[in-house]
């Protein structure tokens, strides 16, 4: 019988999850669920200088919005193999620690801050190894007992100083070390917590976990950890190394580059679900061409076979295209839901009055033109019911001159006022009309009617648009331009 998958993810509560964080849980979340496994939470809190007061919650926020749920957690009541933060288990890694020394594995270090920065800079001088020289790799026992007296030591695990190691990766297959090249690591501070090598190894192996699915640059620590499994009797996991994750200029991925806060994204309006898919693709795919998957499809195709070894590219040009898909997909009440907390509050109630159109009959003049849900308020902000502000010179189109604009909203206003169906299809067809009678072209005739109307440009359809704000409306604010104008002169 195959054994039950358990995967984790297990973030620093040092700051908030950025996207390439969540990009591990999103392979961890989908591969437990793909084959009906467990998906664990465990928070790594052991660097106690770097903690962030209120990070745990912010985590857990992002996993939820996110829209990933996990089978044990900090915040869960269920779950055989907590407890679900590190630092909980600082008992443990001491009689772990304790245990390796006994058996000549680990070993305390004395070596001062000073000692150590003074050692790597005469390496780096002379262009060797850099790394820990073994100095207190043998130290007698008074030795020992004499440094301890005036300094709390670090414990350095002892590594083969010769040789090779050779570690399995399920994507990249076998990989070879030389062993010289790696020095003996830190497996406990001097404050007694644990470093990130030593903890995670006892917690993986405590929880059961089968694959330890993580970010590429944890591939050079491999050989640290295999020989720390080896050296305490435990079962290998099956390591999953996730390609690296660069920007569209192909340098490491950072802040400028897209890779902020998850909640950030949040905030500027990009969907969850939209986040999730993009996410799955930074590293996976189902056969090179396909891009849009729902959760349910991505859970039902996700497997590790099709994770590439390549670096991934992160291009936030390609988010916004995919988060606008989704936004498409919505049914109007959808949208207009997830659009109202991002409208302003003057908007907000200037559309709640009774003689302003609903919001769910404006979302679909917008649909196509929005990439997130944010850019809704600029883009439906003049249907409330408010003076529009704008430079009148904008009624002013090009290849036009004042009088012709002035003529277009004089004649226009009468026509507009006898018409009695003031639905999209009979604005549109008397309009085109006008425009001939007027001997104009019917761009020119819209685009003073779409500053008059809206106060801009570039706004969602005219008839649609006119038609939403109601023929009381629509004569009001041709009355405003017409005002304008006339001011103008």
């Amino acid at each position: 019988m195959t054994p039950k998958v358990r995967v984790r993810f297990a973030p620093s509560p040092t700051g908030e999850p950025h996207l390439g964080n969540l990009r591990t849980a999103v392979f961890n979340w989908l591969y437990a669920r793909s084959t009906g496994g467990d998906f664990i939470v465990r928070i790594e809190d052991t660097d106690q200088q770097r903690l962030v007061p209120g990070a745990v919650n912010t985590i857990l926020e992002s996993l939820h919005w996110l829209g990933l749920d996990w089978d044990e957690g900090p915040d869960l009541p269920t779950g055989q193999f907590g407890p679900y933060y590190q630092s909980q288990r600082k008992t443990l890694y001491t009689v772990i620690k304790d245990l390796l020394i006994t058996q000549g594995a680990a070993y305390e270090c004395y070596c001062s801050p000073e000692r150590l920065q003074e050692m790597r800079q005469t390496q780096q001088q002379a262009k060797t190894r850099v790394g820990y020289d073994g100095k207190c790799r043998d130290l007698s026992i008074a030795d020992q007992e004499k440094s301890a007296a005036t300094t709390s030591p670090v414990v350095r695990f002892r590594m083969p100083d010769e040789g090779t190691t050779t570690c399995t990766d399920y994507i990249r297959g076998d990989i070879v070390f030389d062993n010289s090249l790696i020095d003996d690591f830190v497996i406990m501070k001097s404050d007694g917590y644990p470093t990130y090598h030593f903890a995670s190894v006892i917690d993986d192996h405590a929880m059961e976990i089968s694959h330890v699915m993580r970010a590429d640059e944890w591939l050079s620590s491999l050989p640290r950890h295999v020989h720390l499994y080896q050296a305490l009797g435990y079962e290998l996991p099956t390591f999953v190394h996730l390609p690296i994750i660069l920007g569209p200029d192909r340098s490491k991925l950072s802040k400028r580059h897209g890779a902020t806060s998850i909640l950030e994204y949040k905030d500027a309006g990009f969907l969850p679900d939209a986040i999730l898919n993009f996410l799955a693709l930074l590293g996976w795919s189902l056969d090179d061409s396909s891009e849009l998957f729902s959760r349910d499809q991505l859970i039902d195709s996700f497997t590790i076979d099709r994770v590439g070894d390549s670096a991934a590219v992160f291009d936030i040009d390609k988010l916004s295209w995919m988060n606008g898909v989704y936004i498409r997909d919505l049914s109007n009440s959808q949208l207009a839901t997830e659009i109202e907390p991002f409208l302003d509050v003057s908007a907000d109630l200037a559309l709640a009055t009774p003689d302003q159109p609903d919001l769910v009959d404006i979302v679909p003049v917008i649909k196509e033109r929005i990439k997130t849900l944010r850019e809704a308020d600029e883009m439906i902000s003049f249907f409330g019911d408010h003076e529009l502000v704008y430079d009148p010179s904008l009624l002013i189109p090009k290849g036009l001159d004042e009088k012709h604009a002035t003529t277009i909203l004089d004649s226009v206003y009468p026509i507009l006022e006898k018409t009695t169906d003031f639905t999209t299809a009979t604005i549109d067809t008397t309009l085109r009309a006008h425009a001939i009678e007027l001997e104009l072209k019917p761009g020119q005739v819209f685009s003073v009617l779409r500053v008059a109307l809206t106060g801009r440009t570039v706004a969602p359809p005219l008839f649609e648009t006119m038609e939403i704000l109601g023929q009381a409306q629509s004569l009001k604010r041709i009355r405003q331009a017409k005002t304008l104008m006339e001011n103008r002169k």
